[in-house]
């Protein structure tokens, strides 16, 4: 039974793999509507040829590489439980030690390293296509430097939660899962204000934003909307890559307002008082914490659903995936599977929520600055960085963006009395056009 369910699996990845491969490459998806073509809004209008190529191209291989990453995830997270591998990790743990924590240790960083060194290929052809394109700037010992500090915070907080999860579990079978969340909000709240000022600068190095004089337009600017900041930090994200950024993060007293170095060096000082604005609308609109308490709620039903599955899962094909009990470790990654496609399955709601409320603070943004020009070729340029996509597939914008597509963000906020005029075309348009 094993080997058919192993070969169905395969076969219906495959088959999968191949659906959203037309749908991404031939289904004709992410056109300019007729209405928009030639407006600001339109990228023929604000990049050049190349530029259109290259963007149509980086996007349609992204959009792939994202459909096929996760269900890839699943299906490895299947056969190691399949083959009994994750049985022969936590018999190799055990034996090793009578200490839990240090059983438990043993067995996730087994479990851990198998899976970063199946999921490596993908994980190194994700980088080379952002290098290739001219998105990542960043030099392989780099990366592999944020992945090895990727891999050591995730299994430290890995091992504390798992350790938790399954001595809940122990304790109580059919009750577990409402324990486990329970303690979800201090630690989520804990993390999220710790994140700015221990997490965040194991990667790149933060410091106050070195131009005083744009810092205090845009302190002048919070003081406007009764925000409490006293710096603006920036990041080195220059030496990583090409794209822009800029964003809120933390809670309370860490609560931080950081930009991309590539943002200062290739916004100017209105569009980054924007995109400022942007940031700040997030915060008067207390973003962060209904986020917060979306993804609570979202745990809530998830963990609920997941205790129930593996219930029934383990009940049913327990002897087969060698899963004597849920308590035992070896059915962490049956937990794992299980939320994963939980959580991809909400991803339209969640993205929904999430692009509404950038549409609140782009809107934010606008009645606070009251400057459309600026925010228009803020969002172009944050197009070209990026060689993003104005306007995605159905399935692509559902499961993928958490913000509105460009051709949404421009064409709202865009003066639609400058709407038809010729647009800051580059000049390999204009002398096309000539």
């Amino acid at each position: 039974m094993a080997k058919k369910m192993g070969i169905v699996a395969l076969l219906f990845f495959g088959v999968y793999v191949l659906c959203m491969y037309w749908y991404i490459f031939h289904s004709g998806g992410g056109k300019i509507p007729s209405a928009l073509q030639g407006t600001v809004a339109d990228p023929v209008m604000f990049m050049s040829g190349k530029e259109l190529f290259l963007s149509g191209e980086y996007s349609k291989i992204r959009n792939f590489l994202f459909f096929v990453a996760t269900p890839l995830e699943w299906l490895v997270y299947f056969m190691i439980l399949l083959l009994g591998v994750s049985r022969y990790l936590e018999k190799v743990s055990t034996s090793q030690t009578k200490w839990k924590l240090l059983q438990n240790a043993g067995y996730l960083f087994l479990l851990s390293l198998l899976v970063y060194v199946v999921l490596f290929p993908m994980d190194y052809y994700r980088y080379y296509l952002s290098k290739s394109y001219g998105i990542s700037t960043q030099a392989f010992g780099s990366w592999m430097k944020d992945g090895v500090i990727d891999f050591w915070v995730n299994f430290g907080m890995t091992l504390i939660i798992v350790t938790v999860l399954y001595w809940l579990i122990k304790k109580s079978e059919k009750r577990w899962w409402l324990y486990a969340w329970l303690l979800t909000i201090p630690f989520t709240m804990f993390v999220m204000f710790i994140q700015p000022v221990v997490i965040d600068p194991l990667y790149n190095d933060f410091y106050p934003l070195k131009n005083k004089e744009l810092e205090t337009k845009i302190l002048s600017l919070a003081t406007q909307a009764h925000i409490p900041a006293e710096h603006v930090y920036e990041v080195n994200m220059a030496e990583k890559t090409n794209a822009l950024n800029a964003y809120v993060t933390g809670i309370g007293s860490n609560s931080r307002i950081v930009l991309w170095d590539t943002t200062l060096n290739r916004l100017t000082d209105n569009e980054i008082l924007f995109i400022m604005a942007h940031e700040m609308g997030h915060y008067v609109e207390k973003h962060i914490y209904f986020g917060i308490a979306g993804y609570l709620l979202l745990s809530l039903a998830g963990l609920w659903l997941t205790a129930k599955i593996m219930r029934r899962f383990v009940t049913r094909y327990g002897q087969v995936f060698k899963i004597n009990k849920i308590s035992n470790i070896s059915s962490y990654p049956l937990f794992l599977l299980i939320t994963s496609i939980l959580l991809f399955a909400s991803n339209p709601v969640s993205n929904y929520v999430s692009r509404y409320q950038e549409s609140r603070a782009d809107q934010y943004a606008i009645d606070l600055m009251n400057d459309r020009e600026a925010a228009v070729t803020a969002f172009q340029k944050l197009t070209i960085s990026g060689l993003s996509e104005v306007n995605p597939p159905l399935l692509v914008k559902w499961f993928r963006y958490t913000h509105p597509p460009m051709l949404e963000r421009i064409n709202n906020v865009a003066d639609k009395g400058e709407y038809k005029q010729e647009g800051p075309l580059k000049e390999e348009q204009k002398k096309n056009k000539k």
